[in-house]
């Protein structure tokens, strides 16, 4: 018989641990503090530049009246001859296609020397760092600038724009891709006697390849929304249609172009998505009408299924005759599909070749013009305090986005979604924001507030909702499933669930991705300044008319510091907080 006693348990003897004593307790190390410290610092400043900014949400019911005097000067949307509009988006999608694939192609061997699995040396992958993160530092209008110096007019300078500028961010996705691969395929090539190609072709590629093909396709949507500021330096297609527009005061033209643009990046993420979900293999039963149009989601296959080879490969003799199978149809289909789109890209671009062999005169001249840096007629102390206006526009910015994207994100998570319904409505909202230009959404907002920097902080921060909020929803859909389905066999409520074991698991991808957050806002922010937005870029602006490009150069370097600065401390905190 076992008696139950209410004494307190006596206390251990000496040399003899307790239960909580040798319960495993993580140390807080005093980097861990300083880099939560770090990041409350931000949030601080970030909250003081929200107060600085003065948005006013009364102040923008009162200034409404401007947005309707401007819409009855517009008098109604206007649109090009439907000729000429075909060949807008033609020539839009050709360039911003062209130089996607471009950057592409040479962020690989960027990629191969930055990750540090592959990379011959320690050297080696610190200048294939920089390279990345000074790409992602220069802004594609100031590329378009030099290189519009260089060629003749027309799509050449903005497709290398596209092309130089997206190499930052292909090859750091690229990078990480690889250094996450499963090694054993490529160690078993190695011991085999295969070159470093064979590793690469063999052993690397085909694990990478469905992340990349995805990280290509996000960039593209991201350098077609980018495409309409370029149009403002000369470069063809419907952003320089929309700025002669706006410049000759043919505000309906404008906005009718702009209406053009936002349904074009709308369908460019949808077909987007569906090619993703055609690579990575799509579910048997979507759950929603929604789903099944703008997040097609991986083959809910059992292991069995997953690990059975196909029927053709029973026998070596089926092996070689492999038959023609409605999944090979549609692949070789969708190869051939995306190869002449490539090419129809190319031939719409009609890229002058002769430009290659040519602008080498050009380029110690242009050079010149760029070199040495200086402020010119500007004090340097207005330009410090404009790129601080500008990191201040971008704090507020990513601030004001981070509460509605994790909540939107969350609901367009799979795992945390209440219903198929409400995440499908999730994902559907995420891709409209992100369907619009944040240059265009910037001239409305400049029209009803006025020019200066709360346009430019609202306009952000609408356009990170839809970038932010999807990030956070497809990492939350990655963490590991065991904690949370553990906690809701003891009964826990969603809400518990979700506070206990998702967002822990995702903390470090929400740390990253709200730094990426802050870093594309800093150059947006710079790019905001040209149509009024406040910051940097009202200087810029002002230095690329006058041909004061040593200005330029000087504006370029402000902002190249600013960027390292957040690209070591975004890698200082997934660092600490692994």
């Amino acid at each position: 018989m076992t008696v139950l006693s209410d004494a307190p348990a006596t206390p251990a003897a000496p040399g003899r641990s307790t239960v909580s004593d040798r319960a495993p307790q993580r140390p807080i190390s005093a980097e861990r503090i300083a880099a939560g410290l770090t990041l409350v610092a931000l949030l601080v400043l970030g909250i003081l530049a929200v107060e600085e900014v003065g948005i006013s949400i009364p102040a923008m019911v009162q200034s409404w009246g401007n947005a309707e005097n401007f819409m009855a000067r517009v008098g109604g949307l206007s649109f090009p001859e439907p000729a000429d509009l075909a060949w807008l988006i033609a020539l839009t999608v050709g360039l911003v296609l062209v130089g996607t694939l471009l950057a592409a192609v040479l962020s690989v061997p960027i990629a191969y020397l930055a990750a540090s699995n592959t990379t011959p040396g320690n050297g080696w992958r610190a200048a294939a760092r920089f390279v990345g993160v000074l790409t992602r530092a220069l802004p594609d209008v100031v590329l378009a600038m030099a290189f519009v110096l260089m060629f003749s007019l027309g799509t050449l300078p903005g497709i290398l724009a596209i092309g130089i500028h997206s190499i930052g961010m292909i090859s750091k996705m690229f990078a990480d891709a690889i250094e996450q691969i499963d090694e054993g395929p490529r160690l078993a090539i190695r011991a085999a006697g295969g070159s470093k190609m064979q590793e690469f072709a063999s052993g690397i590629l085909p694990q990478v390849l469905p992340s990349w093909v995805a990280t290509v396709l996000h960039r593209n949507d991201i350098n077609l929304r980018g495409s309409v500021v370029l149009g403002y330096v000369g470069v063809a297609g419907l952003g320089l249609e929309m700025s002669y527009a706006f410049k000759s005061l043919n505000y309906g033209k404008g906005l009718g172009i702009a209406l053009v643009i936002f349904i074009l990046c709308v369908a460019m993420e949808i077909i987007s998505s569906l090619v993703r979900g055609a690579m990575l293999g799509q579910q048997r039963q979507t759950r929603s009408w929604i789903d099944r149009i703008i997040h097609p989601r991986l083959r809910d296959a059992t292991a069995s299924e997953a690990s059975a080879p196909p029927a053709w490969a029973a026998s070596p003799q089926t092996a070689v005759r492999r038959p023609w199978t409605a999944e090979r149809v549609r692949n070789t289909s969708g190869i051939v599909v995306a190869v002449l789109v490539v090419i129809g890209g190319v031939v719409v671009s009609q890229i002058n070749w002769l430009d290659f062999f040519t602008f080498w005169g050009k380029l110690p001249e242009v050079a010149a013009k760029f070199w040495p840096p200086s402020f010119g007629s500007y004090e340097a102390s207005a330009m410090i305090a404009a790129m601080r206006d500008t990191i201040a526009i971008a704090l507020a910015a990513t601030v004001l986005t981070l509460l509605p994207s994790l909540i939107l994100g969350s609901l367009a998570a799979s795992n945390v979604a209440p219903s198929s319904s409400a995440r499908g409505i999730a994902r559907f909202l995420l891709v409209g924001i992100r369907g619009i230009p944040e240059l265009i959404l910037a001239i409305v907002l400049v029209v009803i507030t006025g020019l200066g920097a709360q346009a430019g902080v609202i306009a952000l921060a609408i356009g990170g909702i839809g970038l932010l909020g999807k990030l956070i929803a497809d990492s939350l859909e990655e963490v590991d499933r065991g904690p949370e389905r553990a906690l809701r066999a003891v009964g826990a409520t969603r809400l518990q669930t979700y506070t206990s074991a998702t967002v822990p698991q995702g903390m470090q991808a929400l740390i990253g991705h709200s730094f990426y957050m802050l870093d594309t806002n800093i150059r947006a922010a710079t790019i905001l300044g040209i149509v009024g937005g406040g910051g940097v870029g009202y200087y810029l602006l002002n230095a690329s008319q006058g041909s004061r490009y040593e200005t330029v150069t000087a504006i370029v370097l402000m902002i190249l510091v600013t960027v390292l600065v957040v690209e070591g401390l975004a890698m200082w905190m997934r660092k600490v907080f692994r």
